[in-house]
């Protein structure tokens, strides 16, 4: 199987920078329905360009590659430890060319492998049929969308929704909620792979495995079908919209199974996934391992552009900020600012918050720009480069956020998804603001920087280390202002109250 490993490269690097072409008709649509000049139109026009700069380059999509999940079928008689070592091969190969984060982190030590192998990762699937040829499906699930997945054991009294019976309807009220808890942690638009039954374990595994169904296709089963097209169009009316910044669109897929269940359990498993859909699947020759065709693309057809326009057209209203920044330059934004970041900031995520707890910072964080960033990196000709670098989700950081801000005169967070209500006293008592950036545009954001001007706390790996860039018109939104306004608190009432209303007649 000469070819084999060469094959599994390809699906790696294609599943990981070019979205799917049922996932594109599904982000295209969510453009169209989307209200322009709103900040969930903004919001779309950059994942747009973000979509095109990633086909075009062939750089990660996200900067989180996820966790790297492998379905294969193979032929009787085809060696299923060799394919497992090709697959591992492959992720190690994929990892050192970029496609892939190093993302394989042990859970006891906190060391990353470095290569996104380890105990546990990648994830392989095996089973085999009775076709002549291999087939390899891939997911990459970032760990934003894979914070959000959710279980629920019914009976059980929801929010805004009252009692979820073990029925149909009580799914229903599961898959809103599901919905509306992710907001815009979650990089919504998203869609939901559903299982009703099974068991805790095998029904999240089950769920997951919805999302290799193609987002335009029809459930086989009609009261399943009929309850994925009802929860896409009560989902969109929540408010949620993209990135969790309120609007038309919350939701691009729902795809349900049901397996059968012990008497005693009745859990309803979700596998939330982020607008950064990526799966991909090939069929390989079984001798040789060589592609024989792909599953969901056609590599023949030219692919369509996403971005509208200019991707993100300048209005001239956007506020220019270069740090250090100064307490009065923060105090005087308001929440719906854009903001274009020039100058320098410093990448920081758990392992740095947690450092910071208990260890002075390496650099000197008086004014700074801290972004919540896991980037991915590779050094070139001596250099480090930003092959891709979008925000992570915030909220991880809330536990150390206004102790950070307090202690080291942090001016500006960046992230995704908004913090809670300690991190926004802290802004309002020191002055300082969070601006949300777009969820999964790593590849728009990478190319805002100019230069890496070094690195520190290496020891905790590529994602989890302190970088120092300089960057050029960054552009966020202020979502929480100095003054004590978050736009994630009034989205999360506003389609708190549309959920309430969704209840059955």
């Amino acid at each position: 199987m000469q070819f084999l490993e060469g094959s599994l490269v390809e699906l790696i690097t294609q599943t990981a920078t070019n979205l799917p072409p049922d996932v594109r008709a599904a982000m295209a649509a969510a453009g169209v329905a989307e209200r322009p000049g709103t900040q969930a139109s903004q919001a779309l026009n950059i994942i747009f360009s973000n979509i095109d700069m990633a086909a075009n380059d062939e750089g990660p999509i996200c900067q989180d590659t996820g966790m790297p999940t492998f379905y294969v079928h193979t032929p009787v008689g085809v060696n299923q430890i060799r394919i497992a070592e090709a697959i591992r091969s492959a992720v190690a190969e994929a990892t050192r060319r970029g496609k892939l984060r190093p993302n394989s982190v042990d859970s006891i030590t906190g060391a990353n492998s470095g290569n996104n192998l380890g105990e546990g990762t990648p994830v392989i699937h095996f089973e085999q049929w009775e076709q002549p040829e291999i087939e390899v499906k891939l997911i990459l699930k970032g760990g934003g969308c894979e914070n959000k997945n959710i279980q629920y054991s019914l009976p059980a009294n929801l929010d805004r929704l009252g009692r979820a019976d073990r029925n149909l309807e009580g799914v229903r009220k599961c898959l809103l909620h599901a919905v509306w808890q992710a907001q815009g942690q979650g990089c919504a638009p998203g869609a939901l792979g559903v299982c009703i039954g099974s068991d805790r374990a095998h029904g999240y595994d089950l769920a997951k495995q919805q999302l290799f169904r193609t987002l335009d296709d029809v459930n086989p089963n009609a009261a399943l079908a009929e309850l994925e097209a009802r929860v896409m169009r009560e989902a969109n009316e929540l408010g949620v919209g993209a990135m969790g910044f309120g609007g038309n669109v919350s939701l691009i897929g729902c795809k349900i199974t049901a397996a059968n269940r012990l008497p005693a359990s009745f859990f309803v498993s979700v596998a939330y996934e982020c607008w950064a859909f990526r799966r991909l699947g090939v069929k390989l020759d079984a001798q040789t391992g060589a592609i024989t065709s792909w599953i969901y693309r056609d590599p023949s057809r030219p692919l369509e552009r996403m971005t509208r326009g200019e991707g993100f057209p300048l209005s001239g209203r956007e506020v220019v900020l270069t740090a250090p920044l100064t307490e009065e330059q923060v105090r005087s934004l308001r929440v719906g600012d854009v903001v274009l970041i020039r100058g320098e900031m410093y990448t920081g995520r758990d392992a740095v918050h947690a450092h910071l707890m208990k260890n002075p910072p390496p650099v000197d964080l008086n004014g700074a720009v801290l972004y919540h960033c896991g980037p991915v990196m590779l050094k070139e000709d001596g250099k480090w480069r930003v092959k891709a670098a979008g925000p992570t989700t915030s909220i991880r950081e809330e536990p150390y956020q206004a102790d950070v801000i307090r202690r080291y005169g942090v001016r500006a967070v960046i992230g995704k998804g908004g913090m809670g209500a300690k991190t926004s006293a802290a802004l309002k008592e020191f002055g300082a603001v969070y601006l949300n950036g777009i969820g999964g545009a790593a590849q728009y954001y990478a190319r805002t920087v100019e230069e890496v001007l070094g690195v520190n706390l290496m020891e905790f790996g590529i994602p989890e280390a302190m970088w120092h860039l300089r960057v050029n018109n960054f552009p966020a939104i202020v979502t929480m202002d100095a003054q004590g306004n978050s736009l994630h608190a009034d989205v999360e009432q506003a389609s708190a109250e549309e959920l309430g209303k969704l209840q059955p007649a």
